[in-house]
């Protein structure tokens, strides 16, 4: 017996929520070239920037996830190399594994790398040239703001809590005297006003020198790690590079930290990096650059560096940055914290920060984990757990794709993470 069902008539439009690959006409042809739309057959374009402009996205931040062996690397870089032939920039503050190095050098670029008893030293304290639209006033207070954002990251990173109010008055006191004594801060001078406060300075706030010492001494002591400490050598005087903010491409070569499993480590690196390049990321006139975050889930463990990220997800479109945060499964934001904590919160909100979704295959028992927190439908999925290698779903607020990653032969060679085995 035929099976009678009743006629239902709708538009692409309707019938595109059911079937949401079959109707789709593609974002264009202005942006950088990814690769071909599996169900299209056509050419998949992206660019951050002009699909905000369009208003297809509401924030240029990318999440891109995939387990090991799915292409991810890949396909990072090559959205962030090939998008610098359209006059975009990219800046890696935390390359844990060194991988960028080579990719950075062959888009003639700058790879820095970092690392104890390595010559390369970074003042995370440097202002920066002064952007000609910023007055002078207003451009020291933002340098301040700045230097006392980073030391307040690094104490509360290193200690592993918040701040007491009087640490912060502490805090604001030695940064305050130093800059008061030194054109060019370094960070064992706010070391060595901690430890040793300013009559005058103590005074103006109502309290005495002596107080001032044991109010901030724990300060100190977690300040002082990056003189002394494991991370000696490296921000403890003044730089010995600068950031050029004309070079097409910067990274910041960790392996030498990152080898070690010394996460804490890799998170004050990368606070000290990210500090370090703001001055350049915020001048209106350097142009459209990327911000890429590999190894994401070791740098997210710390609500101290998560908040100071945060911020910069939110100062995104004021800076015209595109942050990419890479991570292996959104499982990993187990080990950022308990469900219901600051670090998990802020986490999370990374995420919903990113208006695009980069996802490459994952493993069956993510997919609930992924669907629950990204909001993808039972086809999107579907389509995840059977991805093959350089194949993602781009999940955009209203609009998903399926696109193949196209490399050129040289790019096989370039992008390769895996040659040791």
């Amino acid at each position: 017996m035929a099976l009678l069902l009743d006629a239902h008539r709708a538009t692409t439009r309707i019938a595109q929520v059911a079937y949401p690959f079959l109707a789709e006409g593609g974002l264009g042809a202005d942006g950088t070239y990814i690769g071909s739309d599996v169900f299209s057959g056509g050419s998949f374009v992206y660019d951050p920037w002009v699909l905000y402009q369009a208003r297809v996205i509401t924030n240029p931040n990318i999440l891109l996830a995939g387990v090991i062996g799915s292409g991810k690397s890949s396909t990072a870089k090559a959205l962030i190399t090939r998008s610098i032939a359209l006059g975009h920039k990219a800046y890696v503050p935390c390359d844990p594994k060194g991988e960028w190095t080579l990719v950075t050098e062959a888009m003639g670029g700058t790879a820095i790398k970092l690392g104890p008893g390595l010559p390369t030293r970074l003042n995370p304290l440097d202002a920066g040239p002064r952007p000609q639209s910023i007055a002078a006033d207003e451009w020291d207070r933002v340098v301040w703001t700045r230097r006392r954002a980073l030391l307040g990251t690094l104490a509360e990173s290193t200690l592993g809590r918040s701040l007491a109010a009087i640490e912060h008055t502490a805090l604001d006191l030695a940064l305050e005297t130093v800059a008061a004594q030194v054109a060019a801060p370094t960070i064992p001078d706010v070391v060595v006003a901690l430890f040793t406060p300013d009559t005058r300075w103590a005074e103006r706030a109502g309290l005495t020198a002596r107080s001032l010492t044991d109010d901030g001494r724990e300060v100190a002591h977690a300040i002082r790690r990056l003189v002394h400490g494991d991370l000696s050598g490296m921000f403890d005087g003044p730089s010995t590079t600068e950031f050029d903010p004309a070079t097409p491409m910067v990274s910041l070569d960790s392996s030498w930290i990152g080898s070690g499993g010394n996460d804490q480590a890799l998170r004050l690196t990368l606070a000290c990096a990210s500090s370090w390049m703001e001055a350049a990321v915020a001048d209106p006139a350097g142009g459209n650059r990327y911000i890429v975050y590999d190894e994401g889930w070791r740098v997210m463990r710390d609500p101290a560096l998560l908040r100071r990220m945060q911020e910069q997800w939110k100062l995104s479109r004021a800076w015209g940055i595109s942050n990419v945060i890479i991570v292996h499964r959104l499982s990993d934001l187990a080990a950022v914290g308990d469900l219901g904590s600051e670090a998990r919160a802020l986490a999370e909100g990374l995420l919903a920060d990113c208006s695009t979704r980069i996802m490459l295959r994952q493993e069956s028992d993510q997919l609930e984990r992924t669907a629950s927190l990204l909001g993808l439908t039972d086809v999107e999925i579907a389509t995840i757990a059977k991805l093959p290698k350089g194949r993602a779903l781009w999940r955009l607020p209203s609009r998903s794709f399926v696109v193949q990653l196209v490399r050129h032969v040289r790019e096989v060679e370039l992008f390769d993470t895996d040659g040791r085995m």
